[in-house]
């Protein structure tokens, strides 16, 4: 059985857009359902492996720590009052946010996590 990368990123607005386009798609016939999966499990992968090859700026980040859990080799964070201090000293603040880790290359089958 082939491998999946995790679907966090469909969460995205970029996902959700793509998630209705192909709903859209496969309401006019356009598209088969099976096709649908093929396209979101190539984003999966495509947007993993372009983060992990192409993202190299690092970030410091401060804030209090809310939340978090471990749960099937995934680590939940939530940081209330964050700021994140870029390589370039730009710094971007926010009141919370989730921070989803998972180990370095791994993938998962659907419906494994």
């Amino acid at each position: 059985m082939a491998s999946a990368y995790y679907e966090f990123y469909r969460g995205s607005s970029i996902g959700m857009a793509l998630t209705d386009s192909l709903d859209e798609l496969i309401t006019s016939g356009a598209i088969t359902p099976q096709l649908a999966m093929k396209v979101l499990q190539q984003f999966d992968k495509s947007l993993a492996d372009t983060l992990v090859k192409q993202v190299k700026t690092k970030t410091n980040l401060k804030g209090h720590l809310h939340t978090y859990r471990l749960c099937d080799d995934v680590w939940t964070f939530i940081v209330k009052d964050a700021q994140f201090k870029m390589e370039s000293n730009e710094l971007v603040n926010t009141s919370k946010i989730k921070i989803v880790a998972c180990k370095n290359g791994d993938i998962i089958e659907p419906g494994k996590r």
